[in-house]
């Protein structure tokens, strides 16, 4: 009996008895969703990281669900991204979580704060420690998911426009800084400044701030901080890996299909990874490219290294003591550390000073 005929006199009961239904699949819906950035679009790979992320989400779902990444200015202010995915105005926002310590210094451990972890231990506490749960459960109370989404690995220090030579040096230095970093920049004598990274050119040129930090030679490069400030210090101590994150509106990520809420997960690992490759592909060429150009690569004086430590811990106390939200997280964080730091010492730590003391 031809197929058709079949199912005519049998019924769709028949054809079901029989196991020769085809399966039937529900289609998903096309879905637009725009994505706020707090970066410019001059930095391909910060900002780029967005794109990323869209463009994977797009392929994933066979172009049905597409994301509009708009540069910071463009829809809000770059500091205006939280808001605007807590208030819906945008579904989705991409930026660096310690931005906003002001709502809540909370914030900031969802990105980096000073002496904290590298890029593979953050990426270790947010996958498979405590990290995801605990930020998540924070972050609700701003009506926010979040997902890694990127990470730039260890920074530098910043451009300053006179040499450091002592921690005296810092007293009233007016030092653009990321965020809830400068809380411990002003802990030192400094006058923390933050500024939008396609802001910071024209201050330091003008001389409204002494100093400023970004992220590293290949974005450091891009926005010209050499012609301005010749003196490039290091490390970054505030940022041993500064996490990304996508943050998307909880009433929007609850109304997405199963399907398209694994199309953002897988979309978002997908950018954490790359964006970090790019990084570290690509920040050797532009720091000898920088040394070339007679920039004075130099390290931070032991004395304000050995500062700066000491009022971070003395900060993280006193935020203990008074922030419940920071206390239950950053227990869970400093713990994850210390074991983290205890593993790395005899691993990656002893491998790297062997390999960076030997002629390649």
């Amino acid at each position: 009996m031809e197929r058709r005929s079949f199912i005519r006199s049998t019924g769709i009961a028949g054809v079901l008895a029989a196991g020769a239904a085809p399966a039937i699949v529900q289609a998903q819906a096309n879905l637009r969703w725009r994505l706020a950035s707090s970066f410019p679009k001059a930095l391909d790979t910060i900002y780029g990281g967005a794109e990323v992320f869209a463009k994977k989400v797009s392929e994933l779902s066979g172009g049905k669900f597409t994301i509009s990444v708009h540069a910071g200015g463009e829809l809000m202010p770059p500091f205006g991204v939280v808001d605007g995915v807590q208030n819906g105005t945008v579904e989705l926002a991409h930026t660096a979580p310690y931005y906003f310590f002001g709502k809540d210094d909370t914030f900031a451990i969802g990105g980096a704060i000073p002496f904290g972890l590298n890029s593979r231990q953050m990426t270790a506490w947010m996958q498979e420690g405590n990290g995801m749960s605990l930020m998540r459960e924070f972050y609700a109370q701003f009506n926010i998911i979040n997902f890694s989404c990127g990470n730039t690995g260890a920074q530098m220090g910043g451009w300053f426009r006179k040499p450091l030579k002592s921690l005296a040096d810092m007293k009233g230095l007016k030092f653009r800084v990321g965020g809830f970093a400068g809380k411990v920049i002003e802990r030192l004598g400094g006058v923390p400044q933050n500024i939008p990274g396609g802001e910071i050119y024209q201050s330091l040129e003008k001389g409204t701030i002494d100093a400023a930090e970004w992220i590293g030679p290949y974005d450091d490069q891009k926005l010209g901080f050499a012609k301005v400030a010749p003196y490039y210090y290091y490390p970054g101590w505030w940022e041993g890996g500064l996490e990304l994150s996508l943050y998307i509106n909880t009433k929007a990520h609850s109304g997405l299909s199963a399907e398209y809420k694994a199309i953002i997960e897988a979309a978002s690992a997908y950018a954490h990874v790359d964006m970090q490759a790019k990084y570290d592909a690509r920040n050797p060429t532009a720091l000898k490219q920088l040394v070339a150009q007679k920039v004075k690569l130099t390290p931070f004086p032991k004395d304000i290294m050995d500062a700066a430590f000491k009022e971070s811990m003395a900060l993280y106390s006193e935020l203990s003591a008074k922030n419940p939200n920071w206390k239950k997280v950053y227990a869970d964080y400093a713990n994850f550390r210390r074991d983290q730091n205890l593993w790395f010492r005899f691993t990656e730590a002893q491998f790297d000073r062997y390999m960076q003391s030997v002629k390649l």
